[in-house]
């Protein structure tokens, strides 16, 4: 005779996902700005985390309200130190920053506040958003060091390539101006050609058409410049632009 086996009971069901970390709140009820402001807090604190800590001050008691994404060690509650704020100008922009902020760990921020005022135009709460700029500057400094030159360019393979001295020509007077080639004006094109010139590049059969191209002229005006530069004095160059 076949005897069945038991059947097993059922397991408790899979856990839930994990819900988002909520902010540190302060013990005891919940303040009521918590309520209108929390949600901007939050949001912010979930698109830049985990690289941005969102602070919410209390203006009247000058301690930490709320925190979201918590990098210095500060708690709800904590003294806010931000100072007398009844003293800043009621017709002013609520909003300073970017300004710079370090840690003790040597990590630089960006933070910007905002003063969030009551109905009656009172300054109530500060939010201040600190971002940590480490990734970024990590990441652009990887992007800067990629693919980027190490040793000097083989001059012999290039001696022969008029194209490459009239691209460092018009490159390098861009860069050290500070001015593209759609803001050239005309003191900036012979100045260019003259170098150019002095460079050999002119010299070169077919050497017009490329120069053009380059400048982003026509032919025309090109042949119309190197008259008026044979015609007079060498062009003086614009002063650089300040950076």
């Amino acid at each position: 005779m076949r005897t069945e086996r038991p059947t097993a009971a059922p397991g408790p069901p899979p856990a839930a996902p994990a819900a988002p970390a909520a902010p540190e709140a302060p013990a005891g009820p919940a303040d009521p700005r918590l309520r209108p402001w929390g949600p901007v807090c939050q949001a912010v604190a979930l698109l830049l985390g985990p690289y941005a800590e969102v602070v919410l001050h209390d203006a009247v008691r000058d301690e930490v309200l709320a925190i979201w994404n918590p990098t210095g060690g500060r708690a709800p509650g904590d003294p806010s130190l931000l100072g007398e704020l009844a003293g800043l100008d009621p017709a002013a922009p609520d909003v300073y920053g970017p300004y710079a902020k370090l840690l003790p760990d040597g990590r630089r921020l960006s933070s910007v506040s905002a003063v969030l005022r009551d109905t009656d135009g009172h300054p109530a709460a500060v939010l201040c958003v600190n971002l940590d700029r480490g990734p970024l500057e990590h990441a652009a400094a990887l992007l800067a060091g990629f693919a980027a030159p190490t040793v000097p360019r083989p001059e012999p393979l290039f001696e022969q390539d008029w194209t490459e001295r009239m691209n460092d020509v018009i490159g390098g007077y861009v860069r050290a101006h500070g001015r593209p080639l759609d803001r050239f004006g005309r003191e900036d094109r012979l100045a260019v050609l003259g170098e150019l010139d002095r460079a050999g590049v002119l010299t070169v059969r077919r050497a017009v058409p490329a120069v053009a191209t380059a400048l982003r002229v026509s032919r025309s005006t090109v042949y119309t410049l190197l008259a008026e530069l044979k015609a007079g004095p060498a062009p003086t160059a614009p002063p650089r632009k300040d950076r």
